[in-house]
């Protein structure tokens, strides 16, 4: 139940002072920052990744999954994994290193980024997990050491980087694993990669952090092993669907050195 709140000149009943009300309130009140945080505009993107519209020629240089252009690098394995029957991630390895890329749709104006990294953080956190938070190459993310269960049984730590951008009705979203994460300074051409990424939102309507369905390209080169199915533990699993390659989604075709 609300009471009515004082004005600054009126004096209470109980004979204290005014001035001691209204500071009481505005300590009470939340932080102006904490509200706005995650109620911002997708910020610049001077440097990608690239909305189509901003892009002349997509295809150039890039591999064509239908709501995602990824960039193709020289002797890169990419992984197209799915959830039901759609195909919602493309993961790019670089001998030891991999970036999973995931694209969703996002309100017209409002940025959804800094939400997302704090439901990662708090899933992450439940499980045992460590997290930091920092800005690097790539802006404000996530580096996180995550509990996992290795091949003998036995848990481990795994380390991962989760990045991440607000673009124009989507957010691109980009996992990267290996000694990319590790070690972030041997990351430049994966951070590249994300950079270089142009999303396909569409005109259709979609919800808000609604995935953008990818599709295998026509002209693709099929590694049979690839297409076995892998299911994570269901300890691996996050409450957040951005947590991305820590949640049960499936490995699907495998296409190598793509260009």
């Amino acid at each position: 139940m609300f009471g009515r709140r004082r004005k600054r000149n009126e004096e209470p009943a109980d004979g204290s002072k005014a001035a001691e009300s209204v500071e009481a309130t505005a300590e009470d009140a939340p932080d102006e920052t904490e509200v706005r945080r995650v109620r911002l505009e997708p910020a610049p993107r001077p440097d990608g990744p690239w909305d189509l519209s901003e892009v002349g020629k997509p295809g150039q240089g890039r591999v064509d999954l239908g709501g995602m252009f990824v960039p193709g690098v020289q002797g890169m394995e990419l992984r197209v994994e799915v959830a039901g029957d759609s195909i919602v991630a493309a993961t790019v390895v670089l001998k030891d290193s991999a970036i999973q890329l995931q694209a969703f749709a996002a309100p017209r104006r409002e940025g959804i980024w800094s939400e997302v990294r704090e439901e990662i953080a708090g899933g992450i956190t439940q499980q045992g997990g460590i997290i930091d938070e920092i800005e690097g190459p790539l802006g404000w993310e996530l580096r996180a050491q995550v509990p996992v269960q290795l091949p003998d049984g036995k848990r481990g730590m795994q380390v991962v980087r989760f990045v991440g951008v607000d673009g124009p009705r989507w957010f691109l979203r980009g996992v990267i694993s290996g000694q990319g994460a590790v070690q972030p300074q041997a990351a430049g051409l994966l951070e590249q990669i994300f950079r270089d990424t142009v999303v396909v939102r569409g005109d259709r309507p979609m919800a808000p952090r609604d995935p953008i369905v990818l599709k295998l390209p026509e002209d693709a080169k099929m590694v049979a092993e690839g297409v076995k199915q892998e299911q994570a533990p269901e300890d691996a699993a996050t409450t957040s669907r951005f947590a991305g390659g820590l949640d049960k989604l499936r490995r699907g075709p495998e296409i190598s050195e793509v260009r």
